[in-house]
């Protein structure tokens, strides 16, 4: 894929001057990351589905796993991208729940414009941006190149929201979406969460066992800062009688739609009441003693905590299965505590940071088939 690195990095290099002369700069280096999009599938280096990412010398093992709950089509959607962006030191990683009538087209649509539209920020941020000649501290750098994630993510979530929103055959005005994702890029990790789904991290102690460790914050409207908010910008946050303890965002009259979550992508219904798609940015460094991350829609941690998620990963002697058998827990749990509940959509992405044994290429991806309920 050497030749569409070129071409991306020469587009990359040559956008803000394009930009200055026309509009062909975002469209010429968005076509140049979406025909990346299209190599790595060719490529076998991108997962839409249940399965698994392994690339020959790679640190990386990804699995990944949706059920279809009991509520009608399953709305979640994950997506794994190898040696992101033509990086080798590079993983992308995201987990998407959709809600609303038009939430599997909206969680979907997002998955496919997310990516491509990253690594276009990505490359002009890193285009406009510079550390210091006298900075020569490794803590330095890495800040640098957090916030130049961080700024990408912002540029990037702020542009597909309204791409969104101007979709002619998408619905999305009671319909939205979650969407968290990881980057990994060497050594260091890049979360960004809008919604309610959640990243776990697993880290070993010394007596090893395994610590889990949360890297994001559920965006749910029960959060004071959420919810200030939401009541400043003329929305209402209540729970109905037959929820207690449930508190949704609706609109001033109180009537729709009831949104269970303070951030999201779509639900343009309520964008002037205080929903935003503004994503929360972090970063972490990773050590020997950080084994995986897990990346779950709430449909697991809604009835898995931390501890449990990661004894369940943890313990999994084939790692390929760690996603299907908590996806598979979380299911038997639903059934335990939530009795008389149709159970939601619950999908997970089990992202191992360093390998064991070697795949040989044919095993570099495997999507795994999935019965679907009746």
């Amino acid at each position: 894929m050497g030749h569409l690195s070129s071409m991306f990095s020469g587009l990359a290099r040559s956008l803000l001057i394009k930009k200055g002369k026309n509009n062909g700069g975002d469209s010429g280096a968005r076509g140049a990351a979406e025909a990346m999009a299209k190599e790595a599938k060719k490529n076998d280096m991108i997962l839409r589905s249940s399965g698994i990412v392994n690339v020959d010398g790679s640190n990386n093992f990804a699995s990944v796993f949706s059920k279809r709950g009991e509520k009608g089509v399953n709305q979640d959607c994950c997506i794994v991208w190898e040696e992101f962006g033509c990086q080798e030191d590079m993983i992308f990683c995201g987990i998407f729940d959709g809600h609303g009538p038009w939430g599997h087209f909206v969680a979907k649509q997002i998955r496919e414009t997310m990516p491509p539209s990253l690594l276009c920020s990505w490359q002009e941020t890193l285009g406009q941006t510079s550390i210091g000649p006298d900075s020569d501290l490794e803590s330095d750098k890495k800040h640098h190149r957090f916030n130049i994630w961080k700024d990408s993510y912002i540029k990037t979530c702020a542009a597909i929201d309204h791409e969104l929103e101007q979709h002619r055959r998408i619905d999305s005005f009671y319909s939205g979406t979650t969407a968290l994702s990881i980057v990994r890029q060497g050594e260091l990790i890049f979360i960004a969460n809008v919604g309610d789904s959640r990243a776990v991290l697993a880290t070993t102690l010394d007596d090893g066992s395994l610590m889990p460790v949360q890297l994001t914050v559920d965006f749910k409207p029960s959060l004071p800062q959420e919810a200030e908010r939401i009541i400043q910008s003329n929305g209402q946050v209540f729970c109905l009688d037959d929820e207690p303890g449930v508190q949704r965002v609706w609109q001033p009259d109180g009537e729709t739609p009831g949104l269970a979550m303070s951030r999201a992508f779509g639900d343009y219904c309520l964008k002037d009441f205080g929903l935003i798609s503004v994503p929360e940015v972090s970063h972490r460094n990773i050590t020997r003693k950080d084994q995986f991350v897990v990346l779950a829609t709430d449909g697991v941690w809604d009835v898995v905590s931390n501890q449990e998620a990661v004894q369940i990963v943890g313990s999994t002697a084939d790692r390929a299965k760690a996603a299907r058998r908590l996806v598979e827990c979380a299911a038997q749990a639903w059934k335990r505590k939530r009795r008389g509940i149709a159970m939601d959509d619950i999908s997970a992405i089990c992202l191992f940071f360093h390998s064991t044994s070697p795949l040989s290429e044919s095993q570099q991806v495997h999507p795994i088939s999935v019965a679907t309920p009746k």
